[in-house]
């Protein structure tokens, strides 16, 4: 069973490599992931299957000193490992930071044609308050969620 972790700086490659097979456009670069790694008010769960093919997938929670909302900005599974219950076991390891960081509410947006994410995440309790019109590099509007964590 593939493990839950945190990155570390040695991920950056395979986190780089997660973004380049799961997303058509709006990918996090290198550079940004490295600063991401350092930034304090950030933090990735990564889900490492301890072989030699990398990360099966990552969450990157993002939070802000003083504020009860917490931001999952970013969820990705490899192709390979999709399935399997690893987006929700990412999803709740997400969530668990948040609260540890003391959020009261987690979230997030997703493509508003991501049927399978939108399911997931109305699955995991989360409802959706808004849509933020052409967020995406290609015009793509984002449905947006929130989660009560308490």
């Amino acid at each position: 069973m593939t493990g839950l972790r945190p990155a570390r700086r040695d991920d950056v490659d395979a986190l780089v490599g997660l973004e380049q097979r799961c997303f058509p456009g709006d990918r996090l670069t290198r550079a940004r992931f490295l600063a991401l790694l350092r930034r304090p008010t950030a933090a990735f769960v990564v889900a490492d299957d301890d072989d030699a093919t990398g990360l099966d997938g990552y969450a990157l929670l993002l939070s802000r000193r003083g504020s009860t909302i917490a931001r999952l900005y970013s969820i990705a599974v490899d192709q390979g490992a999709r399935g399997r219950g690893l987006g929700r076991r990412l999803v709740a390891a997400a969530e668990e930071l948040a609260r540890r960081r003391g959020a009261a509410r987690l979230r997030l947006e997703v493509r508003a044609d991501n049927d399978a994410a939108i399911a997931l995440y109305r699955g995991l309790g989360f409802h959706d308050f808004a849509i933020h019109a052409d967020y995406y590099d290609d015009g793509t509007d984002a449905v947006r969620f929130e989660k009560a964590l308490v």
